[in-house]
């Protein structure tokens, strides 16, 4: 079914839509058109919405209706608006797009584009090997029906004992494996998180975490990180005793997108105040093996958990390759086969060959890992030397590990560079993708997963595009957007 936007609430997405750069130029149509297509392009406006009437929007935006309609002319020109006599307008996408990995529409010719959307790395070149290895050790298991819904035992295993040498003591029975990192947050959310219940997240936090929690209709609060510092440890505590949420999603190591590592003492604080406000800790541990500067990490979030507050989810994609659908979930075992339960509804288990090549992966995680940690060094290091010399206006925190910087900007413009940047073949993803209400326009993330000549290419041409937002072409307000949310 199709949903709608009513006019109050595009007003609200649509901000100070009158005040973008080049607007003096623009006439009231075309300004609210480019900022219409920009609700698109960072994701604040996803397709297939029906959007109010003329006059209900221009009530709202206190223009006239034919500003409006000329708006409403314009979007279905360039193809980003479809409209039926008596079914209203909703929103579509130009001919020859489609979803790339990175969320976002693209086209299919976009071969010089530098994707800094994602945040994830090429595959080692240990994958080969190990899927091979893999296929060798298939037919052990061809005799069965192949549905192992918590996971192969070798696997859960040696997830098992990864968290044990952690200083987690974990026997095999409170591993789930599942799809990837983000179907262990989405099992987790179906099994703790009714319609309308309270959930406690960091801001900014991963854009596909607040999609899950969307999709599980969570009533939603937010912690604010500093970009210098992490996290206020009397304020998040605070929101957790205010708020009393059923569940608290945190990402303590590297944290995505700041990068910051949640010190130890607030660790063990955190834990204790969950417990006395009844709630339960989702830790995403995706950055855990990639410290990059101190290989002394602190101790997982789950050493302090005395009352099975918390559940520890991770996977393959960050230090491995995303490629390999596979992660997991490490919590009591009740709770595993709780969910395991529930997994049988989804898809009723991980493909047995990605678990095989994930065992022989795992078996050579030191020399993998060290590999990719040394790789992302060199990479982040680079990237941070361009950055102070091509835009040293913009202010960011070096991570001692993890794959991104968060990266402040010299204004409210993270947007608007995102769309510009498409014209000179970089892929961005703006702040606002990272928070609720359309704010973190001064911010941008910038991940070092790329080889380091293409991260210096790509600041190079972000620098050329940002520079020429001061100076916006008479001509026009913006150009319609190579790529659409």
């Amino acid at each position: 079914m199709t949903t709608s936007v009513r006019g109050d609430q595009l007003a609200r997405l649509l901000g100070r839509w009158h005040s973008l750069p080049g607007r003096h130029r623009s006439p009231d149509y075309a300004a609210l058109a480019a900022a219409v297509r920009g609700l698109l392009s960072d994701g604040r406006l996803a397709l297939g919405v029906r959007l109010p009437a003329e006059r209900e929007l221009a009530e709202s935006l206190a223009v006239s209706r034919t500003t409006v309609s000329a708006s409403y002319r314009a979007l279905r020109e360039t193809g980003h608006l479809t409209s039926r006599r008596g079914a209203g307008s909703w929103t579509t996408l130009p001919n020859g797009h489609r979803v790339a990995t990175s969320g976002l529409w693209t086209p299919d010719d976009d071969l010089d584009m530098i994707d800094m959307g994602v945040a994830a790395s090429a595959a080692p070149v240990e994958l080969v090997p190990a899927a091979r290895a893999a296929a060798d050790d298939l037919p052990r298991y061809l005799g069965s029906a192949g549905y192992h819904p918590t996971g192969l035992a070798e696997l859960r295993d040696a997830v098992a004992q990864i968290y044990t040498a952690r200083g987690v003591p974990t026997s095999t029975e409170q591993v789930l494996i599942t799809s990837g990192t983000q179907q262990a947050l989405d099992l987790v959310l179906r099994l703790s998180v009714p319609a309308g219940a309270p959930v406690l997240v960091e801001t900014p936090t991963y854009p596909n975490a607040l999609a899950a929690l969307s999709a599980r209709r969570a009533r939603i609060t937010t912690h604010g990180l500093d970009t210098a510092t992490g996290w206020d440890g009397e304020m998040l505590l605070g929101a957790l005793r205010q708020t009393r949420p059923r569940l608290a999603y945190m990402i303590p190591e590297f944290h995505n997108p700041t990068g910051h590592l949640m010190p130890v003492e607030l660790r063990e604080r955190m834990v204790a105040t969950a417990h006395s406000t009844g709630t339960e800790l989702v830790v995403d541990e995706s950055f855990v093996d990639l410290p990059l500067d101190d290989p002394q990490m602190p101790p997982p979030v789950a050493v302090f958990d005395r009352h099975s507050r918390v559940m520890s989810i991770g996977g393959m994609s960050k230090p491995y390759w995303g490629g390999l659908r596979i992660g997991w979930v490490r919590a009591s075992a009740p709770m595993v086969q709780r969910l395991a339960a529930i997994r049988v509804g989804v898809d009723m288990a991980s493909p047995v060959l990605e678990q095989l090549v994930a065992v022989h992966l795992l078996r050579d995680a030191p020399s993998i890992v060290e590999a990719r940690r040394a790789q992302l060094r060199f990479r982040r290091d680079a990237l941070v030397t361009a950055l102070r010399e091509q835009l040293p206006e913009w202010r960011f925190f070096v991570p001692g590990g993890g794959v991104t910087l968060w990266v402040e900007l010299d204004g409210p413009i993270s947007s608007a560079l995102s769309r510009a940047a498409e014209d000179v073949g970089v892929r961005l993803a703006p702040g606002p993708r990272f928070g609720l209400d359309g704010t973190l326009e001064r911010f941008l993330r910038l991940p070092f997963t790329l080889a380091a000549d293409d991260l210096v290419e790509a600041v190079r041409r972000i620098a050329s595009v940002r520079h020429d937002l001061d100076r916006t072409p008479s001509r026009s307000g913006w150009r319609t957007p190579a790529v659409i949310a």
